[in-house]
């Protein structure tokens, strides 16, 4: 599975329309609330391992964002609450020395699959929540409800859910090459697979020839799903596929990316080894569903 899937946590849809059940679940003494700092998370230096912290954390909650309900595992309700406006979070907790709170991408890489699964979920609800506090219809301030799960107005009474942004990302094929662009801002020698967001009234395999053509020039033809990834900076599900190229001279829009080019899979399947220099060529890292798709390229799957 891709980074950021699998998560273990059953979202129990019906339970958190019972109000009486989330204020026990909020209660419970075993109940476990992770916390969330300007959007890190805190990470136990033992293990390393998600900091799971208990019911005390909440009187130092963003009120405003409320705990988010992310699911129950063996009977234990599992929150996320945003304690950002605390100053020094770790001294104030007393936990100096103990954990530190982490960019998600870096917390990634020590965190099992599973762990990394509930940290997107709560990094991506928690990120909603802070910012869709007021009514996109009236203007009006809105208030968490259904353990987290939509936010209503309280003068208009529209409801608000969380949104999910659909990004189509692409592995361009011809022949035994992939094309594979990079953006100004990345180091030196990154290229990756292509990507842009759905747009409305727009099938998947439309984006994938829009973005291509957009970004690139290149005409494209048959169009495959290979896998997703749910990827929360802040809320997008990255739809990976391959898609087969009819044209091959490449025409870059400058606005949208700075180069583009064709690599053979011998150039490829060296990169991946780590035996390219970085003026040649050096791909995202394994958490990434760029990867994914060209690792799964080279391995014909």
């Amino acid at each position: 599975m891709n980074l950021f899937s699998g998560n273990p946590l059953d979202r129990v849809a019906r339970k958190r329309l019972d109000p009486e059940w989330l204020a026990a679940c909020l209660e419970d003494a075993d109940s476990r609330f992770l916390p969330f700092w300007r959007l890190n998370v805190l990470v136990k230096q033992q293990g390393p391992a998600i900091g799971w912290a208990r019911r005390g954390l909440l009187s130092v909650m963003d009120e405003s964002v409320g705990a988010v309900l992310l699911g129950v595992r063996d009977s234990v309700a599992h929150f996320a609450v945003d304690i950002s406006a605390m100053a020094e979070p770790l001294r104030e907790l007393g936990l100096d020395g103990v954990a530190d709170f982490y960019d998600v991408r870096s917390a990634a890489v020590q965190l099992s699959g599973e762990e990394c699964a509930v940290v997107a979920q709560g990094r991506a609800l928690v990120d909603w929540h802070s910012t869709h506090r007021f009514c996109a219809r009236c203007g009006a301030a809105t208030v968490s409800v259904n353990g987290g799960a939509m936010r209503t107005c309280a003068t208009c009474s529209a409801e608000h859910f969380p949104r999910v942004n659909p990004v189509a990302i692409m592995l361009v094929l011809r022949g035994d090459q992939c094309l594979l662009g990079r953006q100004a801002a990345w180091p030196r020698g990154m290229y990756s697979a292509l990507a842009g967001f759905i747009e409305p009234g727009e099938t998947i395999e439309e984006a994938v020839r829009r973005e291509v053509m957009e970004e690139a020039g290149i005409e494209v033809g048959e169009v495959r799903y290979h896998s997703s990834q749910p990827w929360p900076f802040p809320s997008s599900l990255m739809i990976g596929c391959t898609a087969d190229a009819t044209s091959s001279a490449i025409h870059i829009d400058e606005m949208e990316i700075e180069d583009a080019r064709w690599f053979s899979r011998e150039t490829v399947a060296r990169a991946c080894r780590g035996e390219t220099h970085a003026d040649e060529l050096f791909l995202p890292p394994p958490m990434a569903i760029a990867r994914t798709l060209v690792d799964a390229w080279l391995a014909d799957v």
